[in-house]
């Protein structure tokens, strides 16, 4: 059922959400320098990265909090659905699973924590535990519908494991963006505002507050992350937003249009994929460092300009994203 519901609320709960992850920031990073936790900085990164160790980490834990105890609030009593509880559920466990991830870098004093199969593993857990409930009880359709087209393609069961396709590749590719401060939580809000306008077109009050409500809490965060950052979001908010926004690719069912919006985490991924195939075969590096946004750090662009300009391609590939899901709908 397509629920209609003045604007006015979308813009409220960014805004409830912006000033809570505000709020509870600050107190955080007291918290954290209380008890001497902070960032682990890989050694093989840039050498300028060296200077934020220390530096207080799993900002991604307030972002969460916020995202969870706003939509309640704005939902209300009786107003909240499946579809966003299912929304939650994947944040929550996305999130859960970059919370071991710091957790184990912050226990073993190291720049790695769970390996890499282990984390894909969970999220393939992850995937076919919300799946089921997402097509059973839900009753998403199985079908992947072809943009500009009236073409569609039924999974059936094999639409299973194309939900984990998008939600490993999601939490990963914002996992890999998350190496710049600021870069991924401005990344992330312009990614869930665009998906708030299309859960808006679908008339989906609980999917538009969610969105909104990820947008806004990224917004605040953004406040202590931006260069210099006093906080980061870790591998908790990373794998969060990754999961909030595969959540919402797959329940607003757009998820062929994830890869124009999420585009700037695309570019990123692919950067990663092709270092690794040319050194493989090649032993030559096509990028001075991956991903990509290193490949410019080290030559000599800032953190801050670099953040700015993919700020803006994300931006751009969000707003044609948009528009190509608005023009395939009319």
């Amino acid at each position: 059922m397509l629920i209609r519901f003045p604007t006015y609320e979308v813009f409220i709960t960014a805004l409830l959400a912006l000033l809570l992850t505000g709020l509870l920031t600050p107190i955080w990073v007291r918290f954290q320098r209380s008890k001497n936790v902070g960032q682990i900085v890989r050694t093989d990164g840039p050498a300028e990265h060296l200077q934020k160790q220390g530096t207080p980490t799993m900002g991604g834990l307030l972002i969460v909090l916020s995202v969870i105890l706003i939509y309640f609030l704005m939902m209300g009593s009786g107003r909240y659905t499946y579809r966003g509880i299912l929304a939650l559920g994947i944040v929550l466990a996305t999130g859960f699973i970059g919370f071991i991830d710091d957790i184990k870098k912050v226990m073993n004093a190291r720049s790695l924590g769970l390996k890499a199969k282990y984390k894909l593993l969970w999220l393939l857990v992850v995937a076919l535990f919300f799946g089921y409930f997402i097509v059973s009880d839900v009753s998403l359709f199985t079908t992947i519908s072809i943009p500009f087209s009236n073409t569609s393609i039924d999974l059936g069961w094999l639409y299973l494991p194309f939900l984990f396709l998008i939600i490993a590749g999601a939490t990963n590719s914002v996992n890999l963006t998350d190496g710049l401060d600021g870069l991924a939580a401005g990344t992330a809000t312009i990614v869930m505002m665009a998906f708030a306008g299309i859960a808006f077109r679908q008339g989906r009050l609980d999917l538009a507050v969610f969105a909104a409500a990820v947008a806004g809490s990224c917004i605040g965060f953004l406040w202590y992350n931006a260069y210099p950052a006093h906080i980061f979001m870790g591998d908790t908010g990373s794998f969060a937003l990754g999961g909030a926004i595969a959540a919402m690719a797959i329940l607003t069912k757009t998820e062929l249009f994830l890869v124009i919006i999420g585009g700037i985490y695309v570019i990123e991924s692919v950067s990663v994929i092709l270092q690794v195939l040319v050194f493989r075969y090649f032993k030559k590096r096509l990028f001075k460092m991956a991903p990509i946004h290193h490949h410019f750090e080290i030559l000599g662009w800032s953190e801050t300009t670099i953040m700015v300009r993919f700020w803006i391609i994300s931006g751009l590939l969000s707003g044609a994203g948009f528009a190509l899901y608005f023009m395939s709908v009319r």
